[in-house]
């Protein structure tokens, strides 16, 4: 699995999810850090990544373009530190991977996840 995480999750998410073994980068590493969201989308999908945020716009932009890719893990929680949110995120990994590979949005709240296959109804 191939990640690109936005700009509310810190950095250092990045880093210990590389340590991890898992393909991740920043968007704050690669000068996307004022990027608009159809940008990280079109990026995430050209590179094959999910995109991993806090943005509910992500959502609504897939479903307004009827996209079937990239996937998008949403989280709804606020305040991670970078290896609180690397372990969030791996466990998200370990129990959707296959919705993932084949097209998703995963939303993550502290009680539960929700899974919604791409694409999207508006």
């Amino acid at each position: 699995m191939r990640l690109l995480l936005d700009q509310g999750l810190p950095r250092s998410a990045a880093r210990f999810l590389r340590e991890a073994a898992i393909d991740t980068v920043h968007v704050g590493e690669i000068g996307y850090s004022t990027a608009d969201d159809a940008t990280i989308l079109q990026r995430g999908r050209d590179e094959g990544r999910t995109i991993v945020t806090l943005d509910a716009d992500f959502h609504a932009l897939l479903a307004f373009s009827r996209a079937t890719r990239p996937s998008v893990i949403r989280i709804r929680m606020e305040g991670l530190h970078g290896g609180q949110a690397a372990r969030l995120i791996q466990a998200v990994l370990a129990r959707c991977h296959e919705d993932l590979e084949q097209g998703a949005v995963v939303t993550v709240q502290p009680s539960r996840i929700r899974i919604r296959r791409l694409p999207l109804l508006p």
